[in-house]
């Protein structure tokens, strides 16, 4: 679909190419897994748990509830954005076509390529502890997992992640979905393992379970259990409504559950992406699947870990008080109640899987902004190009190779991880950018929201997608603002939103230069963001 040319101009000569080059090489069950793993319960959600007893008034049952409720309008937004607009980069071609290039390239550049180097070592650190450092411990490896709790395990994991993530996407994006369906269907049988083991044990033998364990895996002496919950000993509150502190939980959960649209910039590559039902059920119906299974994951932890148990050991963790040093990852607390150490390695190395269907989308949905950016030709024509099998591999080194020396940086800088606090902020400002574009299309684009398949759907006369974009947008100023104001989220860190806006101004400043040198060449960048690019 593309909007009419302006007069001696086509959309063939305005663009990098006539098409992208990029294949559609997914089903929309391809893109709900993705949604799946970018809201990756076994990883990201139970770290983000641990920090719960931060806000110990709240309910974590009833913030996963009500928050996945809610962003269940994010995922009408993008649906409908989708629907309207199903190209390869997703926010940056919403945002330059609706708001205009400047804001388009500068909030998605900054929000979706140069934040996602800063991912590399975030995703690293869940390698670390749920997977590296509890395998090594089974294992016996005492020297492997130590080393992996150092600045030097924290680079080499880094280097993992990103050369990792660099193997998979490099295979195409059909090959990509064959192995995240392994590691998906792999991740849930290690899921429903987990369930059973805590479905069927009981209080009592988790008790003795762990105390035995925590003494031959980490030399905890006596009741190792009793230890936890005297180190880390809070009151909190499992499922009664405290309505004001429930609210005030919710910023901290969408640290998890706020990226069911993060294969939105991949939808030009799936089959049946102009489909605005399917859509939905791909990123909405991963939201609301992984909130049910997160709410009966918290209910087996009360039932039998204890839910006091289960906070104590988080909030002792971040206190560096209690008898075990390590995160205190759920996953190998049920392994636990094995016994057997060759059975607790096999479980927690299935569970693994949920992480390493994860790992790739630290730079895939990254490239497509990328190179989105360049076939509109404001980056270098070369960032464009692409292999045989659809993968634009210069868009992919430009998110390997900055991601090593801001590994190092991480690792081994005094400060430099402080600086990366507001990682998210800057993604949700992105988001906010798209909400807004999406509240205003149906005026500002007229022509081209009317010819789409969500033109009928309307809300007592308002469009379906302006009333979603508008809540979603309220929803996404809350969360800003309550990171902004409040320590509590650990975000509002002065030098970090520093380091932030330095980003936004390089970003600001590579738009300029790279228009000026477009201008010189006798091209408007302007005529570009009048058209859509053919896929």
């Amino acid at each position: 679909m593309a909007s009419n040319t302006t007069a001696g101009s086509s959309a063939g000569d305005l663009f990098q190419r006539k098409a992208t080059g990029l294949l559609r090489g997914w089903s929309v069950l391809d893109g709900f897994i993705y949604a799946a793993f970018a809201i990756n319960l076994l990883t990201l959600g139970l770290y983000i748990f641990s920090f719960a007893p931060f806000i110990p008034d709240g309910s974590l049952i009833y913030a996963i509830i009500l928050s996945g409720l809610y962003l269940v309008f994010q995922a009408v937004t993008y649906a409908s954005l989708i629907a309207v607009m199903p190209r390869a980069g997703g926010d940056y071609v919403w945002m330059s076509r609706v708001l205009g290039g400047g804001i388009g390239f500068v909030l998605a550049v900054t929000g979706w390529w140069f934040i996602l180097w800063h991912w590399v070592p975030i995703y690293a650190n869940i390698l670390n502890i749920e997977v590296i450092v509890p395998l090594a411990t089974i294992a016996g490896l005492d020297g492997v997992a130590n080393f992996f709790g150092s600045p030097g395990g924290m680079f080499t994991a880094s280097m993992v992640v990103a050369i990792l993530a660099s193997i998979l996407i490099s295979l195409g994006m059909r090959t990509y979905a064959r192995i995240q369906k392994f590691c998906f269907y792999g991740g849930v049988l290690g899921l429903v393992i987990m369930f059973a083991l805590l479905l069927f044990n009981s209080h009592a033998a988790f008790v003795g379970a762990f105390n035995s364990q925590a003494q031959d895996l980490y030399g905890a002496g006596g009741n190792a259990y009793q230890q936890v919950l005297n180190a880390g000993s809070i009151d909190t509150n499992l499922g009664s409504l405290a309505f004001g502190p429930t609210l005030l939980l919710i910023p901290m959960i969408v640290f998890f559950n706020l990226w069911s649209n993060w294969g939105a910039t991949l939808y030009g590559e799936v089959r049946g992406a102009s489909d605005f039902r399917k859509n939905i059920y791909a990123m909405g119906g991963a939201l609301i699947v992984t909130s049910v299974v997160a709410v009966i994951m918290l209910l087996l932890f009360a039932k039998t870990f204890g839910w006091d148990f289960y906070n104590a050991a988080n909030n002792a963790y971040w206190g560096g008080k209690g008898p075990i040093s390590v995160w205190p990852y759920p996953g190998l607390f049920a392994a636990f109640l094995l016994g057997n150490p060759i059975l607790q390695f096999i479980l927690v190395a299935i569970l693994s899987l949920w992480f390493f269907g994860w790992v790739g989308s630290v730079f895939l949905s990254s490239t497509r902004v990328v190179f989105a950016t360049a076939f509109d030709r404001v980056l270098p024509e070369w960032v464009a190009k692409t292999s045989r099998n659809g993968v634009p591999y210069y868009a992919l080194a430009l998110m390997l190779i900055p991601s090593i020396p801001i590994s190092y940086l991480y690792a081994f800088g005094n400060n430099f991880a402080t600086y990366t606090l507001d990682a998210t902020l800057v993604i949700a400002m992105t988001f906010l950018g798209s909400a807004i574009a999406a509240a205003v299309l149906p005026w500002r684009k007229p022509e081209i929201y009317n010819a789409s398949p969500i033109a009928r759907y309307n809300v007592l006369g308002i469009p379906l997608i302006t009333v979603a974009a508008s809540l979603f947008s309220i929803f996404l100023v809350f969360c800003l603002y309550e990171w902004l104001t409040d320590d509590t989220y650990g975000i509002n860190n002065p030098s970090s939103l520093v380091y932030m806006l330095v980003l936004y101004a390089v970003a600001l400043a590579l738009y300029v230069i790279f228009r000026l040198i477009r201008r010189a060449q006798g091209m408007d960048l302007k005529m570009v963001y009048d058209e859509i690019p053919e896929d």
